[in-house]
């Protein structure tokens, strides 16, 4: 079985101090790059996505409800939209941006960024089919947030037909009040959630 670890939108403007800051997000990127630095040998490939918003719509709002509407975050090419720093050395075989011209929430929905091609090129390959073009059976989920687009991927990664964990210790939540209905949730569609030590 190839395994994947995709890390989901672990980015400075989800992080303490950013324009949509997860409580813990600073944390879990230190997680994962010690993570990875234990166990790279695990994975066939690691990718990452983020949120590279353009022009998203009625993603962005003056007046956001946190459900359907956000503050303005992740914008496209800003300092908020780049790899959290402690992941910035981390060996990536590729990167994948969502969210140009609309929201989006899952990494299934990204396709794959050229750091030098126009910030607005949508020509990337889908995150789905570089996986499976990788020969990738099975992907490890972490990152954040846990309760949107962690949770979004993990459902699209089953959906997709990948054998499909959520490392929890490696994501933060916007509420952690939800997540047991959430893990509930994921584990009934067929997601496994696993907790480290």
């Amino acid at each position: 079985m190839s395994r994947a670890l995709v890390i989901i939108d672990v980015q400075p403007d989800f992080c303490e101090g950013g324009a949509l800051a997860v409580t813990g997000g600073n944390a879990v990127a230190t997680a994962i790059a010690a993570d990875i630095a234990e166990r790279r040998d695990s994975y066939s490939a690691i990718v990452t996505t983020q949120d590279w918003h353009i022009e998203p719509g009625d993603h962005f709002s003056q007046n956001p409800d946190f459900i359907d509407s956000w503050p303005v975050h992740c914008v496209a090419g800003t300092p908020g939209a780049a790899l959290h720093p402690q992941l910035a050395q981390v060996p990536v075989d590729a990167h994948f941006a969502k969210g140009r011209f609309a929201a989006a929430y899952s990494g299934f929905e990204a396709r794959e960024l050229d750091p030098s091609a126009d910030k607005a090129d949508e020509s990337g390959e889908l995150l789905g089919d570089w996986l499976k073009a990788k020969g990738i059976t099975s992907v490890d989920v972490v990152g954040l947030a846990a309760d949107h687009c962690v949770k979004a991927t993990a459902f699209d990664a089953v959906e997709a037909g990948f054998t499909t964990t959520i490392i929890s210790p490696l994501t933060a939540a916007v509420s952690p009040e939800n997540l047991p209905a959430i893990r509930e949730e994921l584990r009934t569609a067929g997601v496994t959630v696993l907790s480290l030590g």
